[in-house]
């Protein structure tokens, strides 16, 4: 991430300095004085010598400093932090116990729970197990490649642990990175009948949380999730204060001893607190607008309106105390909102115009409980008469007992009672019932007359019962409790002696009511039995309540103190130390006063020297709090503190505590958190603009640091303190101080550098996206903090401006990290040489792979970040031109290196161009046309080098050829290399690279051709497939190439053409023409070689390219096509031709039996006197069935070796053709002379032999009965049937008829 641009030193000079602002004197005996200054720094922030406050010693230097006099340093430092934080959670606790401004926020965005390193690696672990099959997740093999994908590209990233160890990244991150990473797969995929792609995603997203869980937190991890959820939301009382407990380190012991001494609990003292502090906030806003000190604004104006402003404040938050309800203690009673003016009424306490309560708005209500329990003492009564008791308030409703007997009066029931009066009278009755026949009512026993107060004892007692005269029950008791509740608003109650100039004039002992009639008015109410209305009443607002000495001249009362107020005394007096202490204590909070109240003798024990003691603790945990050493903090006036310093610090602590806890924040307090920072800004006076420069200040501190932070919330804090400064009032405050605009632009500078840093890093500080939209608001923040004012908005060219120069950054620090990276990869792999000493190999090695790496880093900006640059498209794609630029530099130098002639490059051109040609704004870009001008003289070079190449070894193949057939070349085609010439010095380029085309499978499965023409075809094929996978961006040198290799193939497959038509007859003189000739296979491979060159030439040499070019392409093409098909034809011709010279010699045979001539006529005389003596066996038929054996093996070769169909149909049909004619030309010869029987019976044979054997060949019946066919078959069936006349038995079965049996 970012590097860290202050050290913890620095950290902590500014912590000092903050603590110096909040401790420092503000006059001689404030409670800031309690805690002394921390010791001068010098300018290389180090602290002077302790001793020097001490005395007028020189300070030794700090080079020479005793570790005694460090380790002193060191531990009042300390102290200084810990009293600072303990009164700092003072103030604290007080706002989370009685808040009256702020709630905590319900709308807030949850936060999701941050992943630590060891959650990463154990995730990476679950990963890798289910790669490895190890899990029980059954998963297809695209699923799994997204898996292998994700776990490579993202998990594996060391962008994303750096963005884990800054605490910025959340489960449901890396459930969304992998979410888009499988909708783009998933979007690719075809349809599958039945199943929606929706229904894929959703089970992929399935899956991943399986493996994201793992087995073992599969039912834990919901509810764990749910509690955690819960304490986002919203957060006790209790627990707020173990918030702030942890991030202030207050411990446990101290928190109770505060939270007991300031009773937190007590919600009387804490609205009395509220009151004294505003009133001490206004009167140090009148002495400011007496004395004239004023912080330094930037108009002089702003001086009065900064008093008006703080008196507002105040006002306000007045009101919000006097809002909050004070319950009456009964459902019939409601707030009662005085009809005062609030500019008036809250800054002038106790003046005469303000409007005074009546009797009828002090009215309480009281709740009596009556429980009896027995009677004690009733002997008057038989034991079996029926007893009961009445119970009464006087001026209300009478209730009545069970019935009970004599001998048992028990009852313990409850009657309930409501009354206005705080002094009722209860009158409690003892009945037993008449017997007699004329009595009209039940005869009383006795009665009891109580007389309870709120204070009085609410446990059962006994009580002593009048009887009536004559009764036998002189000690007849009663045992019941009376409870008499007090309501909320009366905060107090007892008899007191009073004497005053305007109410109770006469000193005498009244009972007297303290009642709370809304947060700011109280009234002391002195009240007559069975009286709801009190007798007299005195508003408290303006009094001072103060303890004082007896009164000699009153009698009556021991323990006095008295109310003040200018123009009237009252004087009390109670009978014990302990009530007047609770009474002072009650006025006190009432009054509002700043002044609090102190016992003579609880005086001189807190202050021996007599010193005048300002303590805010309550007199009941004085001597706990002394004790402890907690006073000090608890009766701190906090309108003598710095409270916009003590913020910063609770700010900043809160922050730190914020980014440490379990949730991926970015920044964000939570709704706890919130609440309190707003209470205590509200309650302390802490301006907002202040507030806001503060957080931005440790926000854009902990960004440097290397936190990740949302920039919206940066993007908040600074509009609100550009609000301010030029004067719009987000808050209401139109004051600006010097100090806040000078902070102001110090912020602006410091954010604007850490946005402009953070784009130029958007790879490392918004790895793949992550946090979601935050680049997008850094840009948006960053157009912003750029305007000059809030009104006037910057010109989209200036914004454009600082973001181009950001994003040139961008790609020196992205290639610069990647050739790191690329670095530590390479030596983890092996220990290799450096880049200047690598070999040319190595260099092209290193600098394909670092190709890879700038692809994939340009893929992932297109992917992840492009959105947010969507304003400016072209600005990224200017980055990418950089980025590319910086790696041209790198490639040149590899490319370079390499030796003459080295096609090893070439898949380096495919990568980049793949990457580039498909993408808009860089296809054919600066980057890529650079490219392309260092491959073009190598691909022409390639091509001319193949050319020749192949050329030679097309002429040094044939003349060496074997013409053997080459079996199955799909087998080893990949391993194939086109050959070295030895005429050539230089290294012909290698296809390793190239895959079998999927065509050849198919054409290469039986006999081929030969090896010399599978060589071309292969090494045309592999050259326009090289060549065509290049897809060169430029489409007129891409034609170029095109129609060169085109022109080639069409070149080089004629010369093959017309050295295999010059080997098959110089091949074919040399064989026999006898009837044991059978046709070679180096023929048969000949004839496949142009059979090949027939197909190949259809995908070899056809282009593709416009109406007016293919045109004329056409006839150069079809030039190959007629050359193939005459060579074809020719060799048909030859091959045929000297098929049929081999009958021809078999006819020639049979000349010899011609009618008439030598050899006939000795043949037949021979056979004739020999026939005399011996049997002579007759003229066999092996000449034709030699024949017959000649043409059916050669049907089978040729049959066999021969690959295309049609062209041994034309063979077949010319040799039946040329056979038949040849036939029939030598029986012309022969028509005037009868055939000897031999000469027939063999040409019988053959000619039928020849018919059925071409017939089962597939030569068509208009071939095989042509006309020639049929003067043979006539003439020979007339000889048949000649010779059968003469000679019957001379033919031996032989005949032309089709019903003939002859063997084969």
């Amino acid at each position: 991430m970012l590097d860290p641009s202050s050290s913890e030193e620095e950290s902590d000079e500014v912590l000092e300095e903050e603590r110096r602002e909040v401790l420092g004197a503000a006059g001689g005996g404030s409670p800031r004085s309690l805690l002394p200054p921390p010791p001068p720094r010098d300018p290389r922030g180090r602290e002077a010598g302790g001793a020097r406050a001490a005395g007028p010693s020189p300070s030794p230097s700090p080079s020479v400093l005793s570790e005694g006099r460090e380790e002193q340093e060191r531990l009042q430092r300390e102290e200084r932090e810990k009293r600072l934080r303990l009164q700092l959670y003072v103030f604290i606790a007080r706002c989370i116990a009685h808040p009256f401004n702020a709630k905590q926020p319900t709308d807030m965005a949850r936060r999701q729970q941050k992943l630590n390193k060891q959650q990463l690696q154990i995730l990476k672990e679950r990963f890798q197990a289910f790669l490895n099959g190890e899990t029980q997740i059954v998963a297809d093999e695209a699923f799994c490649n997204a898996v292998r994908s994700y776990y490579e590209v993202f998990l594996k990233s060391d962008r994303v642990a750096r963005m884990v160890h800054s605490g910025g990244c959340s489960a449901n991150d890396f459930r969304d990175v992998f979410k888009k990473n499988i909708e783009k797969r998933v979007r690719s995929l075809p349809e599958i009948d039945g199943l929606s792609k929706e229904t894929v995603l959703s089970s992929w997203l399935a899956k991943y949380d399986a493996i994201y869980r793992g087995e073992e937190d599969f039912c834990k991890q919901p509810n764990r999730m749910a509690l955690s959820a819960v304490s986002e939301l919203i957060l006790s009382k209790e627990q707020l204060y173990e918030m702030f407990q942890q991030i202030l380190g207050i411990k446990k012991l101290e928190h109770q001893l505060i939270y007991n001494a300031c009773q937190l609990d007590n919600g009387d003292e804490q609205a009395a607190q509220i009151r004294r502090e505003l009133d001490g906030r206004l009167q140090l806003a009148e002495q400011m607008a007496r004395e004239r000190k004023f912080p330094k604004f930037i108009t002089r104006e702003m001086e009065n309106m900064y008093i008006e402003e703080l008196r507002s404040s105040v006002n306000l938050l007045m009101a919000n105390l006097e809002s909050l309800p004070v319950s009456k203690g009964g459902p019939e009673f409601k707030l009662q909102k005085l009809k005062r003016s609030q500019n008036s009424a809250f800054l002038d306490i106790g003046d005469e115009n303000e409007v005074q309560l009546s009797k009828s708005d002090v009215v309480l209500s009281f709740t009596l409980e009556i429980v009896i329990m027995e009677v004690q003492g009733l002997k008057s009564v038989a034991p079996n008469r029926i007893v009961y008791c009445t119970m009464e308030v006087e001026g209300g409703e009478k209730l009545q007992t069970d019935q009970a007997e004599a001998s048992r009066p028990q009852w313990g029931t409850q009657g309930d009672f409501t009354t206005t009066h705080p002094r009722p009278v209860v009158k409690v009755k003892l009945f037993t019932e008449s017997t007699g026949v004329l009595a009209l009512e039940d005869k009383e026993l006795g009665r009891v007359v109580l007389y309870p107060t709120s204070n009085s004892p609410k446990s059962p007692d006994l009580h002593k019962m009048i009887v009536p005269k004559n009764s036998q029950d002189s000690d007849l008791k009663i045992k019941l409790a009376v409870r008499m509740d007090k309501p909320p608003h009366m905060k107090h109650c007892g008899y007191l002696y009073a004497l005053g100039q305007k109410v109770w004039k006469r000193w005498k002992k009244r009972y007297f009511v303290l009642v709370q009639v809304s947060q700011y008015t109280f009234a002391m109410c002195s009240y007559r039995e069975k009286k709801s209305e009190p007798q007299e009443l005195m508003q408290l607002e303006g009094y001072t309540v103060d303890y004082t000495a007896p009164h000699t001249g009153l009698q009556g009362g021991r323990m006095f103190f008295n109310a003040v107020k200018e123009g009237d005394t009252v004087i009390f007096a109670s009978d014990d130390e302990q009530d007047r202490i609770l009474w002072v204590q009650a006025m006190y909070r009432a009054t509002g006063q700043s002044y609090k109240p102190v016992p003579a003798s609880q005086a001189q024990k807190m202050n021996p020297k007599g010193g005048n003691v300002n303590t805010g603790i309550s007199p009941l945990y004085t001597d706990r709090g002394q004790k402890h050493g907690m006073d000090e903090f608890i009766s701190a006036n906090p309108c003598k503190f710095d409270h916009a310093s003590l913020f910063r610090l609770l700010q900043r602590q809160t922050l730190d505590h914020r980014l440490n806890d379990s949730y991926s924040c970015l920044g964000w307090f939570s709704p706890g958190q919130v609440f309190v920072l707003d209470e205590y800004c509200a309650r302390y006076g802490v301006r907002g603009c202040h507030r806001h420069l503060c957080y931005l200040n440790e926000l854009i501190e902990h960004s440097e640091n290397g936190s990740v932070i949302d920039p919206t919330l940066l993007h908040y804090s600074f509009a609100f303190c550009a609000s301010h400064v030029h004067g719009n009032r987000p808050d209401g405050i139109g004051t600006v101080s010097v100090e806040e605009k000078e902070r102001f632009e110090e912020i602006k500078d410091r954010l604007s550098s850490l946005l402009e840093n953070q784009i130029s890093h958007f790879r490392y500080c918004f790895p793949f996206g992550r946090p979601e939209g935050a680049l997008k608001a850094t840009l948006s923040l960053l157009e912003r903090v750029l305007m000059k004012d809030i009104a006037t908005p910057i010109p989209a060219e200036e914004v454009k401006k600082v973001v181009r120069k950001c994003l040139e950054k961008a790609a020196l620090i992205n290639y610069t990290r990647l050739t790191e990276y690329a670095k530590i990869e390479a030596t983890a792999e092996k220990d290799s040489e450096t880049m200047n000493q690598a070999t040319p190999a190595r260099k092209l090695e290193e600098v394909l792979h670092l190709a890879e790496l700038c692809i994939e880093v340009l893929q992932q900006n297109e992917e992840h970040h492009s959105e947010a640059f969507a304003w400016w498209p072209e600005l990224l794609a200017e980055h990418a031109e950089k980025f590319l630029s910086l790696y041209s530099v790198d490639m040149d130098s590899a490319l370079e290196a390499q030796p003459q002639d080295s096609w090893d490059s070439f898949p380096l051109f495919q990568l980049l161009n793949n990457a580039l040609r498909n993408d808009t704004f860089l296809c054919n870009g600066k980057f890529h046309k650079h490219l392309q001008e260092i491959f073009v003289p190598m691909v022409i070079r390639y091509i001319d080098l193949m050319e020749s190449s192949i050329a030679q070894s097309i002429h040094r193949g044939l003349e060496q050829e074997s013409w053997q057939p080459v079996k199955s070349i799909t087998n080893s085609l990949p391993n194939v290399a086109l050959p070295k010439v030895p005429s050539l010095p230089l290294n012909l380029p290698q296809i390793p690279s190239f895959t079998t085309p999927t065509w050849m499978t198919s054409l290469y499965d039986s006999t081929n051709g030969s090896a010399t023409s599978e060589d071309l075809f292969w090494k045309l094929d592999a050259l326009q497939m090289f060549v065509f996978d290049l897809h060169w961006p430029e489409p007129e040198f891409a034609h170029h190439l095109e129609q060169r290799l085109k022109l080639m193939a069409t070149d080089m497959i004629e010369a093959c053409v017309k050295r295999t038509r010059i080997a098959f007859e110089l091949k074919l003189q040399k064989t026999n023409k006898s009837t044991d000739l059978r046709i070679p296979s180096s023929l048969c491979t000949m004839f496949n070689v142009l059979v090949d060159a027939k197909k190949q030439t259809a995908k070899l040499c056809i282009l593709d390219g416009g109406q007016e070019f293919a045109s004329q392409w056409q006839q150069y093409h079809s030039k190959i096509d007629d050359l193939i098909e005459e060579t074809v034809k020719e060799i048909i011709s030859l091959l045929v031709s000297k098929v049929v010279s081999v009958l021809e010699g078999v006819l020639s045979k049979l000349s010899r039996y011609d009618e008439g001539t030598f050899f006939s006529s000795l043949v037949s005389f021979t056979v004739k006197a020999a026939a005399k003596y011996v049997d002579v066996p007759k003229p066999g038929m092996d000449l034709a069935d030699t024949y017959i054996m000649f043409v059916r093996q050669n049907q089978d070769i040729l049959r066999e070796k021969v690959n295309e169909e049609m062209y041994i149909e034309k063979l077949f049909d010319q040799w039946y053709s040329s056979s038949m004619k040849v036939i029939c030309m030598w029986l012309a010869d022969r028509l005037d002379l009868q055939l000897h029987i031999y000469q027939l019976k063999t040409l019988i044979k053959i000619v039928k032999k020849t018919y059925r054997d071409f017939r089962l060949q597939g030569v068509l019946e208009g071939t095989l009965n042509s006309k020639t066919y049929d003067t043979v078959h006539s003439r020979l069936t007339v000889e048949e049937a000649t010779v059968s006349v003469t000679d019957a038995g001379g033919l031996q079965g032989i005949t032309m008829k089709d019903s003939d049996e002859e063997e084969g």
